[in-house]
C-alpha cells in the first residue's frame, strides 16, 4: 500500500501533546500528513480540499462532528482513527454504513483512568483524607490517633467493581497484588468469566451490600442511568467509599447527596452530570468528598498515549494487519 493521504481534526487547546513531534514525524512517514494543523470544521475551503484527498482522518478531542456528508466529501477516505475516547458524538452512522473503517484509543484513556482509581481505593482504604482534614484542622494528632484503632486499611477489605469495561478489568488487574477480596457485578458476564479476571461475580445489590469500597466502570447507556439510585445507596456499610470515574448519569446525584449530607459514606467523584456541577452544589463543600475536575482521564503528557495507539493503529493498516481497536457499529450499544 503507498502512503495513504492523512488529515488531522480535532481542538489544539484540548489535545495538546496528543501528538508530539515524534508522532507527527511517524504519521508523515507510514502516510502524507497533508497539514500539521488540524482542522476544527470540515464545511471551510481548507477543509474541502483536505478531505478530498484524505485517505485517513485522525480526530480527537473538540473535534467537528463527521457526518452523514463526510463520505461524499472524502471519496477516498477508509480509515478513521479517534486519538481519544469514546467516538459516540463524533462519527455518524453513516461512516459505517459507508465502509469506511473507525478504529479509537479508548484503551489508551483507560490506563490512567485505572491508575486513578487504584489510588482513590488505596485511599479510599486509608481512610486518607479524613485524616487530613482532621490533622490540618487541629494542627495536632488528638483526633487522628484514635482513628487509627478502626477496622480501616486495606488489608483484607472488600472492593466492589461496577462494569467489567476496559477500565474495570484493568482495574482490576491492578488490584491483584493487594489483600483485597474483589467483587464484580456486570450482566454481561457470568460466574467463570468474572473468576478467570480475579473477582466473584455478584448482583449489584449484592456487591453495594457487602463492599467496603465501591468503584463505578459502567458504560453510560439507558440501562444503566441512575443504576446507583437511592435505595442502592441505602445498601452501603456506615463508612464505606463510592468512587465513580465513570459517567456522572450512573448516579441519582440527589439522592447521593441526600445520603452523603449525613456522613454514613464518603465519595470520591471525577464525573457529575451535569459535568460541571452548580456553583453551590454540595459537592464542593462537603468534608466527605473528594471532588476533582473530570482528570481521572488522560491529561498532560499521558495524552502521548493517545497519539501513539493512533500511529500503531495506522501502522498496522498500512500495512494490511487487522486492527486492533475497531468499532463496528453494533458495539456503540455497548460502550462507554
Amino acid at each position: 500500500m503507498s502512503r495513504p493521504a492523512i488529515v488531522l481534526a480535532m481542538q489544539p487547546s484540548r489535545t495538546e501533546h496528543v501528538l508530539p513531534d515524534e508522532i507527527l514525524r511517524r504519521l508523515d512517514t507510514t502516510g502524507r500528513l497533508l497539514d500539521v494543523e488540524p482542522l476544527q470544521r470540515l464545511d471551510d475551503t481548507r477543509a474541502r480540499r483536505l478531505l478530498a484527498e484524505a485517505e485517513i482522518l485522525i480526530t480527537g478531542w473538540g473535534a467537528p462532528y463527521v457526518g452523514p456528508e463526510i463520505p461524499a466529501a472524502a471519496p477516498r477516505l477508509r480509515l478513521i482513527v479517534h486519538a481519544a475516547g469514546t467516538v459516540k458524538g463524533v462519527i455518524d452512522d453513516a461512516l459505517f454504513a459507508a465502509g469506511i473503517t473507525v478504529s479509537h484509543a479508548a484503551e489508551a484513556n483507560a490506563v490512567p483512568v485505572a491508575e486513578f482509581s487504584l489510588a482513590a481505593i488505596i485511599f479510599a482504604g486509608k481512610r486518607a483524607f479524613r485524616f487530613r482534614d482532621l490533622y490540618v484542622a487541629d494542627r495536632s494528632r488528638d483526633r487522628t490517633h484514635p482513628m487509627q484503632r478502626e477496622a480501616i486499611g486495606n488489608y483484607g477489605r472488600t472492593v466492589g467493581i461496577v462494569g467489567a469495561s476496559r477500565i474495570g478489568r484493568r482495574v482490576i488487574e491492578l488490584l491483584k497484588p493487594f489483600d483485597y477480596r474483589l467483587l464484580l457485578s456486570d450482566p454481561t458476564l457470568d460466574a467463570a468469566e468474572a473468576a478467570g479476571l480475579g473477582a466473584e461475580k455478584v448482583e449489584l445489590d449484592d456487591l453495594m451490600r457487602q463492599a467496603d469500597i465501591v468503584s463505578l466502570h459502567a458504560p453510560s447507556l439507558p440501562s444503566t442511568q441512575h443504576m446507583i439510585d437511592a435505595r442502592r445507596l441505602s445498601l452501603m456499610k456506615d463508612g464505606a467509599t463510592l468512587i465513580n470515574t465513570a459517567r456522572g448519569i450512573l448516579i441519582d446525584e440527589a439522592a447521593l447527596l441526600s445520603v452523603l449530607k449525613t456522613g454514613r459514606i464518603d465519595a470520591v467523584i471525577d464525573v457529575t452530570d451535569p459535568e460541571i456541577p452548580e456553583a453551590d452544589s454540595a459537592f464542593y463543600d462537603l468534608p466527605n468528598v473528594f471532588l476533582t475536575p473530570h482528570i481521572a482521564g488522560a491529561i498532560g503528557l499521558e495524552r502521548a498515549r493517545l497519539g501513539k495507539m493512533a500511529a500503531d493503529e495506522i501502522e498496522r493498516f498500512v500495512a494490511g494487519q487487522p486492527l486492533l481497536y475497531q468499532i463496528r457499529r453494533e458495539d456503540l450499544e455497548n460502550i462507554a
